[in-house]
């Protein structure tokens, strides 16, 4: 696979038109296939999307639909009532076999943020997440979308920015997303069968042309930097370098170090570097401290474990992704022995999965931020990000002092829990909790409850303070000394927002 050539972009536009006009889109495929093929397809299980269109060959979307979703062959004369197919068939996208054509990529109707109608261009059999692996050990093949690029592309800033970085940018996915909001875009890959497939993606999505380069990591652009930078890089741990697009080459998680201590040095000053990765739980020593030590100097962080794997279930993972159980059995076992040796001579435990975000903030004393939160979010996220290093730097501008003579106001859609025994005069903890965002949940007491149930922006946090000392008969100077810490707590994840002085 890796050695076939790729389609051209020459008439891209009018291929696109013709898709577009046969509601070959995120949403014409709901209308076709109905809600549970449409998402089986998502998890690049086919059955159910090929009995959805069988018998409706007359169909132009029904076409489309076997043609580059399911890969099946379609009569020449079907798939003329969709698509140009002599333009097709003499820039690469199909292939003839007697009367019938095929596809020889898989084009991907995806659902811009705005409502975009956009095509992810891949290999054949190459979408993830099938429960057969990727159909295709080559060590060249190009992924399609998949759960990790969505969540990538959710959870990315996107404010307008003069340039972007793409870092190993397999089908494009996050180039496409970063061509809404960046001047220049520039999309780099070691494979440069990843960057034809970049081309022909942002071609057929009606996109701006990027910057493509070869090469690996930062090495391509040399001493460029960058306003915002983006990667779901090959993060994959594994004992050798064997598939281009999920092992990296290092040993153990040195290439995502690696991508993160060298991308302060390619920000702009308040530019956002944004990566998914895996890193080792390695015994005896704290993850967190280990993930602290990536951060480069100059930059503030947020980095957020969603998910923690023992090494068996890591190896079975990654083992299944590439189809290796549909090997020989002996084979298989062989492979998973590797995985388990190298893990044991790294001392590595189990392995976390993550989002880390960078911002070049050039702080004396920057803010790293390491936390798991393994529970239910909601996408997008990029707000939410800009959010959270907006009230970091509140937060590192305000003494304890300062933010008793602040204002409040407890941010929407957080909701007060009381936890206890049914008959309870008084519950035996309150939970604030919020239902957007990161919906994150938190545990206060009586007074913290209190507090963050008056704050309106009318009061100052001290003012507000000694009215509930009296109403607990507590001294007002000891609740001043201590309550500070859980103010600080609840602006850093939320659930207070600093308010404007009110006009006298």
């Amino acid at each position: 696979m890796s050695n076939t050539s790729l389609p051209t972009s020459d008439h891209a536009a009018e291929l696109r038109s013709a898709l577009l006009a046969a509601g070959f889109t995120a949403d014409g495929l709901l209308d076709l296939l109905g809600a549970p093929a449409y998402a089986a397809l998502a998890r690049s299980e086919t059955v159910p999307a090929l009995r959805a269109t069988r018998g409706r060959a007359d169909g132009p979307l029904a076409s489309l639909v076997r043609l580059f979703l399911l890969q099946q062959p379609e009569a020449y004369v079907h798939a003329a009532e969709a698509l140009p197919v002599d333009v097709a068939l003499a820039d690469g996208w199909l292939r003839t076999e007697g009367d019938e054509v095929h596809a020889t990529v898989d084009v991907r109707p995806y659902g811009g943020p705005d409502g975009e109608d956009w095509f992810i261009v891949s290999d054949l059999g190459c979408a993830v997440g099938g429960a057969g692996g990727i159909g295709s050990r080559e060590e060249g093949v190009v992924l399609g979308v998949g759960g990790a690029s969505t969540t990538l592309a959710g959870i990315t800033v996107r404010t307008p920015v003069g340039s972007a970085l793409d870092v190993g940018t397999g089908s494009g996915i996050q180039a496409l997303h970063a061509s809404r909001h960046a001047t220049r875009v520039t999309a780099t890959d070691v494979n440069p069968r990843a960057l034809d497939f970049t081309r022909l993606t942002l071609a057929l999505s009606g996109a701006p042309e990027a910057e493509l380069l070869t090469g690996s990591l930062f090495e391509p652009v040399g001493e460029e930097t960058y306003d915002l930078i983006v990667s779901n890089p090959p993060f994959v741990i594994s004992p050798g370098a064997r598939l281009t697009y999920r092992d990296g080459g290092m040993g153990g998680d040195d290439l995502c170090r690696t991508l993160v201590q060298e991308a302060g040095a390619r920000l702009n000053p308040g530019g956002y570097a944004q990566f998914l990765g895996n890193w080792q739980h390695v015994e005896g020593e704290d993850w967190r401290d280990r993930l602290r030590s990536w951060v480069p100097r100059g930059c503030d962080a947020w980095i957020v474990q969603r998910d923690v794997q023992d090494v068996t279930q890591y190896a079975e993972l990654w083992l299944r992704d590439a189809g290796d159980h549909r090997t020989d059995p002996e084979e298989y076992a062989r492979r998973y022995e590797d995985w388990l040796d190298e893990f044991e001579a790294r001392k590595t435990r189990s392995v976390g999965f993550g989002w880390i975000t960078l911002r070049r903030s050039d702080a004396a004393e920057p803010s790293i931020v390491v936390e798991e939160w393994p529970h239910t979010v909601e996408q997008p996220l990029g707000e939410a990000v800009l959010a959270h290093f907006a009230r970091q730097d509140y937060l590192r501008e305000h003494d304890d002092a300062a933010l008793l003579e602040a204002y409040f106001v407890l941010a929407e859609e957080v909701v007060q829990e009381q936890v206890g025994a049914p008959g309870a005069e008084d519950p035996e903890h309150v939970v604030l909790r919020q239902n957007r965002g990161m919906r994150r949940a938190t545990k206060v007491d009586t007074v913290g409850a209190g507090f963050a149930g008056v704050c309106d922006g009318s009061l100052t946090a001290g003012r507000i303070l000694d009215a509930i000392a009296q109403l607990v008969q507590e001294d007002p100077v000891v609740l001043r000394d201590r309550t500070p810490e859980a103010i600080r707590l609840l602006v850093e994840q939320g659930f207070l927002e600093p308010a404007q002085r009110p006009a006298q």
